[in-house]
């Protein structure tokens, strides 16, 4: 578990997620439909991914965005959202969730995706930057760990098990010099 002790500032925390959407928003910056679409090797987290592109690799690190707006958007309001549930906290659920969210990115026309993903990285971005640093580091005000602050929530849910905090689209992209060798978890 993510403690407030262990916790970056939520300035390091919107450094390094828009560091990372930037990486992969440079990595798609420029590529044809076909060359989104084409096969492309991403390293593969924890949980495998099915990522076989770099449009699969936008729809899952997409899918994460979303869910981690949504939880801390649910922790803000005093709710605890569903992806926090022990049912949904498991390697297989993990796994359901990420070959559904690539296959979902699949069925869209690759500019609904793209608009969806930057859009949705504005959101994440923007909720993570309304905390202060005080606020961040308070109780989050939903019925969790009593030591669990606002901030250590979004660390919770915005990093992949075993990796630094706040990154993800470098970890796909093998791009773990990005991520800075002196960055604490």
């Amino acid at each position: 578990m993510v403690t407030t002790e262990s916790v970056v500032s939520v300035a390091e925390a919107v450094r390094r997620t828009d560091a990372d959407r930037k990486l992969l928003t440079e990595e798609i910056a420029g590529r044809s439909e076909e060359a989104l679409v084409a096969p492309y090797t991403v390293n593969a987290g924890p949980l495998g991914d099915a990522c076989d592109s770099l449009r699969d690799l936008v729809a899952h690190v997409l899918m994460w965005d979303e869910i981690s707006l949504a939880v801390l958007t649910e922790a803000r309001a005093g709710r605890r959202h569903w992806s926090l549930d022990p049912r949904w906290e498991t390697r297989e659920a993990g796994q359901m969730l990420n070959t559904s969210g690539v296959a979902a990115g699949r069925e869209l026309p690759v500019g609904l995706l793209l608009h969806r993903f930057m859009s949705a990285g504005e959101a994440l971005l923007a909720e993570l930057q309304s905390n202060s640093e005080e606020g961040w580091r308070s109780p989050a005000p939903v019925d969790l760990d009593p030591r669990r602050s606002m901030g250590s929530l979004a660390q919770y849910v915005m990093t992949v098990p075993g990796q630094r905090s706040y990154w993800h689209a470098a970890i796909h992209l093998h791009r773990s010099a990005a991520m800075g060798a002196n960055q604490p978890r």
